[in-house]
């Protein structure tokens, strides 16, 4: 089944490449013209669909024009081009098209009418580029505006990889190694040495080769939209390609065609027999905490809906005894988990990062012991069974309740989870 994208970056990617790929892998741009027109924005804008070539590789360039309200007249008969307009005739004046806060794009997304799935997505996307412009900016998050990020151009860009992921079915997002270029690039904070400072933050953690090629190559947008959504960043491996689309860049590199290919297809990568998801870990070290607050805080922020909680013990300065805390918690949770580590205990900083989980298909079914029904999780791989967990809490009712040990329980629940003729 065809629900895998695999993003070929030899050449960079930009918002404007990625979905000018889609385009040619088959999103109707009248159905995204149709999604964006979603969004609560006061500014006419076009979209333009331009077949042409780069380096003699055909593909399609994607671009955003803005219109004033009294400019908007556009001639329907170019040739080999495809439009869409967006006329929003509200009477409200527009933020500075330059100067949108997180909030500002946090409020427009959140009122529009897209989907539940796009909307978390493109929401996702730009909290990246704002944490990673506020850490460069020693600010936080809400006092950051953004600038090439906050324009319309970005905004549809941005919402509207999302609307592409969404049409086209993409449930896996692969890429190749990333490389960027080197020189300097000239942006609302001054000039810079290449990779720019928002695209180097974006892509913590990622592994980025620069070649030699005096341009930018990887826009802050296409790094936020490679952060977000890729699984991983290596060579093709078992993919099985069904489609290829090209997305065209702005300009002509001597030797390299300024593209992005983009494949869609099936892959076998971490096979289709485990579940996936990406959680985010929260890491401090704690020399100063009673073992009361930090058993406090455990219960607390299971309570408040993160996944794990961890206590490591470590040595620190002066050589300390001291613990480290882990939490492993879902990004809905984030910021709870975030106010109670840092109303809870003594920490004044910590360290964030995004992994990949890879998970045992699971469902939870209760089977019968001698004394009662017990909860049983059930892991598998594929169609055979691995593991096999009783509840702890489940035994420990049926335990109390009829005076056994807790082992007799387990053995018996794990006894009867192997007869039961749903295994």
């Amino acid at each position: 089944m065809a629900n895998a994208l695999y993003l070929d970056c030899f050449s960079g990617i930009s918002g404007d490449m990625f979905l000018g790929a889609c385009l040619d892998l088959g999103l109707p741009l009248e159905v995204l013209e149709a999604e964006l027109k979603k969004l609560p924005v006061h500014t006419d804008f076009h979209l333009h669909a331009n077949r042409a070539t780069r380096g003699s590789i055909a593909g399609i360039k994607f671009d955003v024009h803005e219109h004033s309200h009294h400019t908007h007249e556009h001639s329907h008969h170019d040739h080999g081009h495809a439009h869409a307009h967006a006329h929003e005739n509200h009477h409200h004046s527009e933020p500075h098209t330059h100067g949108r806060s997180y909030s500002d794009i946090r409020q427009l997304i959140e009122s529009s009418s897209l989907s539940t799935g796009v909307k978390q997505r493109a929401l996702n996307v730009f909290r990246r580029i704002g944490e990673a412009e506020a850490k460069i900016h020693g600010k936080t998050i809400e006092e950051i505006h953004f600038h090439e990020v906050g324009a319309i151009d970005s905004i549809v860009d941005i919402t509207g990889a999302c609307i592409a992921l969404e049409n086209l079915g993409i449930k896996k997002v692969l890429a190749s190694p990333l490389a960027d270029g080197r020189g300097t690039i000239t942006c609302a904070h001054g000039v810079f040495p290449i990779p720019a400072p928002a695209t180097l933050a974006i892509l913590s953690g990622i592994p980025i080769t620069q070649i030699d090629v005096p341009h930018e190559l990887i826009t802050p947008t296409g790094a936020a939209l490679l952060a977000e959504f890729a699984e991983s960043f290596a060579p093709l491996h078992s993919f099985t390609v069904e489609k290829i689309g090209y997305g065209l860049g702005s300009r002509e590199i001597a030797g390299r065609p300024n593209v992005l290919r983009a494949l869609l297809g099936a892959s076998s990568q971490s096979s289709e027999k485990y579940d996936t998801d990406r959680v985010l870990v929260l890491e401090t070290n704690l020399d100063d905490c009673s073992g009361e607050t930090l058993g406090y805080l455990s219960e607390k922020l299971m309570q408040a809906g993160v996944y794990d909680v961890a206590f490591v013990p470590l040595t620190m300065k002066k050589s300390r005894p001291a613990v480290q805390l882990q939490v492993i918690t879902p990004e809905s949770a984030r910021d709870a988990a975030l106010h109670l580590i840092f109303s809870e205990t003594t920490a004044f900083g910590l360290r964030v990062y995004q992994a990949d989980r890879i998970k045992l298909q699971r469902d939870t079914r209760e089977v019968q012991t001698p004394w009662g029904a017990v909860s049983v999780k059930i892991g598998r791989i594929g169609d055979k069974i691995v593991q096999i967990s009783p509840e702890y809490e489940s035994c420990r009712r049926i335990a109390e309740k009829h005076g056994v040990s807790l082992q007799e329980v387990y053995q018996a629940s794990m006894a009867a989870a192997r007869q039961s003729p749903e295994t």
